[in-house]
């Protein structure tokens, strides 16, 4: 394993300068690729070095497998990070990376391409004693073997795209009669998104909880698990506020979700930062949902709430050392983060790019904000709309709610939509007070959040 000196960071935003950051920790050259419309970015001026890459249009810069291994070659780069999002659970430039003796800081292409396929990663997951969601064996070829499968396992089912995520390629069906449509428009979709349209069924369950476990392992076959967040705010499938411990968690609960993230783990033969999402029922049953093989974008949650640097460690494994840790770490206090984007909650959650005329974070003890944005900048239309991650910690829940809800309050952004309001309205929601929001929740009480949100 070679030791890692140059570092190019094939991503932008917070996450860039996250990792910029880093490598100053770990003394590497940060080299930070950029499309043209990320020129005059606060990554590009804090890194030690800069490249641009293309266009605006993410295919033609971020995306681009070509550009970015031409950038690793005119740059010296021995390591690539890949950060979340863009490339970063792609297995061909993984392997590709690896073809050309650049060490990817992250799992093995292998690795990334066995947790990728959500089916194989299930049938992976059964082979190791990892309870999973009951559904079909794999990829699902038609409507007559769904039926079979749906019939079997009951309604509601869910529909997922074998190469998903973040909720492209999936669709609920209630029943029978829904199966057929909701195949077919998940089937379009997924096409689409990841250029494979296979899918496979699992079971749907009311009112779980979205729960995942952080884990790290390095090459010597070491892996320990970092507690868990729960990411249940959500709105179709995508995560506005996270927390740790989990409102739901006991002391074995956790004890046996860390032990099946760590058999997962130890399965695919993982390396480096990973996460694995479970959902928890009332009952406090679990199931496997999918493996993250990345740094995640809540990974600061986890540093706020066990006093780590993953992004640091990350490196710290490519390069070839073990753990810092030797045993599995646990949640103290209480840690919450809200991600704040540029959406107009009222405008059907419409992207709002735009200059931002002011932005002025809040600041105190307890409070941490991950952003790349300052007075002035702008948020592009092409890429993700993430202003800011606010993460507050405190001695407990309730004073971690109340940190944050007076956090959002003194967060100060003009020019673009955010949606910070609608955290205030779900936190102050009698659900969140109560630890009782499941994954429907957002969706099922929108419109009485909205109109908290036009109140505001």
């Amino acid at each position: 394993m070679g030791k890692i000196n140059r570092i190019l960071i094939a991503n932008r935003g917070e996450i860039a300068l996250r990792i910029i950051r880093a490598c100053r920790k770990t003394d590497k050259v940060s080299i930070l690729v950029y499309s043209s419309a990320d020129s005059n970015t606060k990554p590009v001026a804090e890194a030690d070095e800069a490249i641009c890459i293309g266009p605006a249009p993410a295919d033609q810069s971020y995306l681009s497998i070509p550009a970015l291994l031409t950038a690793a070659r005119l740059t010296n780069a021995d390591g690539i990070h890949p950060g979340y999002g863009f490339l970063s659970e792609n297995a061909e430039f993984a392997h590709l990376c690896e073809e050309r003796g650049l060490i990817f800081i992250g799992p093995s292409s292998k690795a990334i391409s066995q947790m990728g396929d959500k089916a194989s990663a299930r049938s992976l997951m059964k082979k190791a004693g990892v309870p999973v969601i009951p559904g079909s064996d794999g990829v699902v070829n038609s409507y007559e073997e769904a039926l079979a499968v749906a019939e079997k396992i009951g309604y509601p089912v869910l529909i997922k795209a074998t190469a998903g995520g973040g909720g492209k390629g999936m669709r609920l069906a209630e029943n029978r009669e829904e199966l057929e449509k909701e195949i077919k428009e998940a089937r379009q979709e997924a096409g689409k998104a990841f250029g494979n349209d296979a899918i496979y069924l699992e079971r749907f369950f009311t009112k779980v909880h979205h729960v995942e476990i952080q884990i790290m392992a390095d090459h010597f076959g070491n892996v320990i698990a970092l507690g868990e967040r729960d990411c249940s705010s959500q709105r179709r499938h995508q995560k506005l506020i996270e927390e740790s411990p989990s409102p739901l968690m006991t002391p074995y609960l956790r004890k046996s979700m860390c032990e099946a993230a760590k058999k997962a783990a130890l399965a695919c033969h993982y390396s480096g930062a990973g996460t694995i999402e479970f959902i928890v029922t009332p009952e406090r049953d679990f199931y496997f949902m999918e493996m993250n093989t990345r740094i995640q974008v809540e990974h600061g949650v986890t540093e706020e709430a066990t006093g780590t640097k993953l992004v640091e460690t990350m490196i710290s494994i490519a390069d070839g050392k073990e753990l810092p840790w030797k045993e599995d770490l646990t949640p103290e206090g209480w840690t919450m983060e809200c991600r704040i984007n540029a959406e107009d909650p009222l405008r059907h959650f419409a992207p709002s790019p735009g200059r931002l005329i002011d932005y002025r974070p809040p600041y105190g003890e307890g409070i941490r904000v991950d952003s790349a944005m300052r007075k002035g900048a702008e948020i592009p239309p092409y890429y993700d709309s993430m202003i800011a991650k606010l993460i507050v910690h405190g001695k407990d829940r309730e004073d971690a709610r109340n940190k944050m809800l007076s956090a959002l309050d003194n967060f100060k952004i003009t020019g673009v939509k955010t949606t910070i309001p609608l955290h205030r309205a779900i936190l102050s929601s009698e659900a969140f007070i109560q630890g009782e929001v499941d994954t429907m929740y957002v969706e099922h009480h929108l419109e009485e959040l909205l109109k908290k949100v036009e109140s505001y």
